[in-house]
């Protein structure tokens, strides 16, 4: 997926990497059950819902690479923490077991060019 209008601010960045992420997830029959689920130990960017599989996606969206790769941000130390946070939103919608997978979405945004999207599935 390519977009050509970018923002500017790193806020208004992560926010409109997030909805690029979501459309592309919904162009390819996710369903979004939350965004930016939040509690005492973390958030959650997105969770989302295909008819056999609920999946976890980290959303990492960089203007350039001083910071690196957008999806070498995900480190294992964050993996665990997604991992953590995905049990306790299942538990608080009351979800029994299901299988869940874990994804990284990556938003390339240079201030002078087109986004990309980038899906990893299964990442972590």
């Amino acid at each position: 997926m390519v977009c050509s209008v970018g923002p500017r601010d790193s806020r208004e960045l992560g926010r409109a990497g997030e909805e690029l992420a979501a459309e592309h997830l919904r162009s390819r029959g996710y369903e979004i059950l939350a965004r930016n689920w939040y509690c005492r130990e973390g958030e959650l960017d997105l969770v989302v819902a295909s008819p056999e599989l609920l999946v976890v996606v980290e959303v990492k969206t960089r203007s350039g690479r001083g910071y690196g790769a957008p999806a070498a941000a995900v480190t294992g130390r964050k993996a665990a923490r997604i991992r953590t946070l995905a049990l306790r939103w299942r538990r608080q919608q009351g979800l029994q077991w299901c299988p869940l997978r874990f994804d990284v979405i990556a938003v390339d945004w240079p201030v002078d060019g087109p986004a990309r999207v980038r899906h990893f599935e299964g990442a972590f």
